[in-house]
């Protein structure tokens, strides 16, 4: 009995070749989630992207309003071009805090 190698009854080889199959379908299923996985954090970071920029435009908008509110409520009244300067400096400011380049610590965040 040496030379002869057993041979495997038909259901011996059909449940070695189930699982198999089981294997692979495993690994596929986890190439899957990593791969859906990867699509959710893609469309998150987007969203995240699209969040930002709304709100940088909704606090422009938001600060615009309120610079032409206050010009046309003390349009009667002159203005000395001191406080003009400072509330356009103000005005810059607030803008720049708005759109300033995020440092890749803050972006990872």
């Amino acid at each position: 009995m040496f030379g002869k190698k057993p041979h495997l009854n038909p259901l011996e080889s059909r449940k070695q070749l189930l699982i198999a199959e089981s294997e692979l379908n495993r690994a596929q299923l986890v190439q899957e989630w990593q791969t859906m996985a990867d699509g959710v954090r893609s469309v998150a970071d987007e969203a995240s992207t699209i969040s930002s920029l709304a709100l940088a435009a909704a606090s422009l908008i938001a600060g615009l309003a309120s610079f032409r509110r206050t010009r046309s409520a003390t349009a009667d009244e002159k203005t000395s071009w001191w406080q003009t300067l400072l509330k356009g400096a103000q005005w810059a400011g607030s803008l720049w805090s708005e759109f300033r380049p995020q440092g890749r610590n803050q972006k990872d965040k």
